[in-house]
């Protein structure tokens, strides 16, 4: 009998070790989906579509669309369109969009085609080494508006549709701080 206490002693504190293990990484996994209000960190490089090194900083003291995706996410590719139609009516000098493609670098061909077989004009990127923490997310589709002082205002997560007098009215807003 007393091995049997044992047993079902140690199982039961080994269950109660993975429910904190379990609560330790959803609170970690939290903290990287919500980030609104945050102070969004520009401390990385991404690369433009002619493959030159552009250090994020060169953003500073604009209103940023950040949106993360790849070409082999369908939800990615299903909000494309309505980030087309809001990107056609921003005014560019007031916010940036950045289309930030997660894609596999030797993937670069993939990009390229898919953004001209669908004749999107917004300026896509790919990252340059390694991404902030706010970035690394564990979905995709993933979108967030930066302020100019770089506070992040709103993120969106999923298929999300941006062709919306919401989301004008938020950039508009922040580009007249």
């Amino acid at each position: 009998m007393i091995p049997y206490t044992i047993l079902l002693s140690a199982l039961i504190l080994g269950l109660s070790g993975s429910s904190t293990t379990e609560k330790t990484e959803y609170t970690r996994l939290s903290k990287l989906t919500d980030s609104k209000g945050e102070k969004f960190s520009y401390d990385f490089t991404v690369r433009d579509a002619t493959g030159k090194k552009i250090a994020f900083d060169e953003f500073k003291g604009k209103v940023l669309f950040i949106n993360l995706w790849a070409t082999w996410c369908g939800p990615c590719r299903s909000e494309m369109p309505t980030i087309q139609e809001l990107y056609l009516d921003t005014d560019k000098d007031q916010v940036k969009f950045v289309m930030l493609s997660i894609d596999k670098e030797k993937t670069i061909n993939n990009i390229e085609g898919y953004i001209r077989s669908n004749a999107y004009t917004f300026p896509v990127y790919t990252p340059s080494g390694y991404l902030p923490e706010q970035l690394q997310v564990p979905s995709i589709p993933r979108t967030f508006i930066v302020s100019k002082d770089g506070i992040i205002v709103a993120e969106e997560s999923g298929s999300t549709n941006f062709n919306k007098a919401k989301y004008r009215k938020l950039l508009k807003q922040e580009a007249a701080k």
